[in-house]
């Protein structure tokens, strides 16, 4: 479905990523994680085609990514922070490309319920402004609006960064179920190695703009491609429980 050749990206002359080697199945689900400033939210852009490559390729289906908005609406993008319009409803945010493809009030209502109720959204929040959200409402609705048009692609660029531990566990349960009851091809850019694991069957990890190694959690833990993985893996230490009685 996605495919990167040899694709490179400069800003002044100074590589920021690449050359990137990587494809992605239909239906896949790919987390990129790694550190901040490693590349990862440079090679969702570029897979989006907001960014476009100094070298190499970009393919959506087999055939060269094209700057067309009717490409562009193959794909659902959440961006940081939600992105929400604050003068607008949450029924309005979710549906403003709708609406502006002409879609009708009954086929927008239904939509929005439909994808309300995937969401989880609580009744009566996309008649609320964003100011009137939680963040984890905020977020929801943000994916409702990727979602809207029904697209083959996913794309998520930090949805969970800014929220609570517990609002993000429950986030994290919904996009998983969201996840596989859509059947799409999703990739998310994470740092959080273990949220990563949940959400991914396959990990992609990045450093300084390049590929440093791609497969599952138990291969970063049990075959490490260097020893960046590692100290990557290691860094993410779960919390010690205290003994009982204590």
């Amino acid at each position: 479905m996605l495919e990167l050749r040899g694709v490179e990206k400069r800003y002044g002359g100074a590589l920021a990523a690449g050359p990137l080697e990587l494809a992605i199945g239909a239906g896949e689900v790919v987390a990129l994680i790694g550190p901040s400033g490693g590349g990862k939210s440079t090679v969702l852009k570029l897979l989006l085609g907001l960014l476009a490559p100094e070298a190499g390729t970009v393919l959506l289906a087999g055939a060269p990514l094209r700057d067309d908005p009717a490409v562009r609406r193959r794909f659902g993008y959440v961006v940081q922070g939600g992105g929400l319009f604050p003068h607008l409803t949450a029924a309005a945010n979710a549906a403003l490309v709708a609406r502006h493809l002409g879609w009708d009030r009954a086929r927008v209502r239904a939509r929005l319920e439909a994808l309300a109720a995937l969401a989880r959204l609580p009744a009566g929040a996309l008649e609320r402004f964003p100011s009137e959200l939680s963040g984890g409402q905020a977020q929801r609705v943000s994916l409702m609006r990727a979602l809207f048009l029904d697209p083959e692609v996913l794309l998520l660029d930090e949805p969970l960064g800014a929220l609570d531990p517990i609002t993000r566990a429950e986030l994290q349960d919904d996009l998983r179920a969201a996840f596989r009851a859509l059947g799409r091809t999703v990739v998310l850019v994470t740092h959080d190695l273990a949220e990563a694991a949940y959400l991914a069957p396959r990990l992609v990890v990045l450093r300084d703009g390049r590929i440093v190694q791609d497969g599952t959690l138990e291969d970063l833990v049990r075959a490490p491609a260097e020893p960046y993985v590692s100290r990557f893996v290691h860094a993410h230490r779960a919390l010690p429980v205290p003994p009982e009685g204590s």
